[in-house]
């Protein structure tokens, strides 16, 4: 390996929630660019280019009784399962060397498990308003504590995800689009990116990610640094249950969780990706000086 390879930190790993894929990230991707930082966004197992449709969705006319039954063909995708292709991926992004992960929303749970799987990749766990269910409970059941109170996420689901094995919303249907704005988009992000984003949304999120508990331990997630980006604005994960969520991070970590709050509502790659760059940067920046620290102190040794 060159030694200029040695002293590159390796690119920050992106990783979105239900519904959307790598493509929500592009803003503060180029953002980061900017800033000399290299990142690279990743599809979820059930989304963006491994995403898969109920075939009732592209039926003409359109059976609203048909896409509310029909079994989705993401069932079978646990957050296990997601977690081990994570694994992968920043395996792969960083060459085995921690990576930075920055985690969105459902995409939390995956890097959880992800990060109790193999703690070794993970420089820095970094949560954006995103689920971080380390006590035992799945994810589901956060959904319902009295700290989201004021979620619009249930109510907009168009199937029941124990029926069908996924959270689907009906994003063809232009006459929901205003809940789903309110939803994950309710800031100031303008028209046309939000109509954007909501027509790339993938209409099944695989329920097994949601249902499945995650048993994370001391020794190995809570061995790496995590940081909670909290989004005071959010309709989606209320700004209640994120904090909640990092109480018991700290419960299990060896170090407190670095917290940021941001003004936003639960997208802010969209609406503020100047700010959240600059979040990830300062965590990027920290990473890298540390490990310029460590490989001086070894050298002196």
């Amino acid at each position: 390996m060159r030694e200029n390879d040695m002293d590159a930190t390796p690119p920050v790993v992106l990783v979105h929630g239900f519904w959307h894929g790598s493509w929500c990230w592009s803003l503060v991707s180029e953002q980061l660019a900017s800033r000399g930082v290299a990142s690279v966004a990743v599809d979820l197992d059930g989304h963006g280019l491994k995403s898969r449709s109920p075939q009732s969705l592209w039926r003409r006319p359109f059976d609203a009784g048909a896409f509310a039954l029909e079994p989705s063909p993401v069932a079978g995708i646990t957050a296990s399962s997601a977690a081990a292709s994570l694994v992968e991926q920043v395996r792969r992004i960083g060459n085995g060397r921690p990576c930075l992960v920055v985690a969105h929303s459902m995409g939390g749970t995956v890097a959880t498990a992800a990060a109790e799987q193999a703690p070794e990749l993970f420089a820095e766990l970094m949560y954006v308003a995103a689920f971080a269910p380390v006590s035992g409970m799945p994810t589901g059941q956060y959904i319902s504590m009295p700290e989201n109170a004021g979620e619009l996420v249930a109510s907009g689901l168009s199937a029941d995800p124990a029926s069908v094995g996924a959270l689907r919303f009906d994003t063809g249907d232009s006459d929901g689009w205003a809940a789903i704005r309110e939803t994950f988009y309710n800031d100031e992000i303008d028209e046309a990116t939000a109509v954007a984003a909501i027509s790339m949304l993938t209409p099944d999120a695989p329920a097994g990610v949601a249902f499945e508990p995650i048993i994370v331990t001391a020794e190995r997630y809570g061995s790496i640094p995590h940081s909670y980006v909290v989004c005071a604005r959010d309709n989606a994960i209320r700004p209640g249950l994120q904090r909640l969520m990092v109480r018991e991070i700290d419960d299990i970590s060896t170090r407190p969780t670095t917290v940021v709050e941001l003004d936003s509502s639960h997208s802010p790659f969209l609406s503020q990706p100047t700010a959240l760059a600059e979040v990830i940067q300062a965590a990027h920046t920290a990473i890298h000086r540390s490990e310029r620290s460590e490989r001086s102190r070894t050298a002196g040794v």
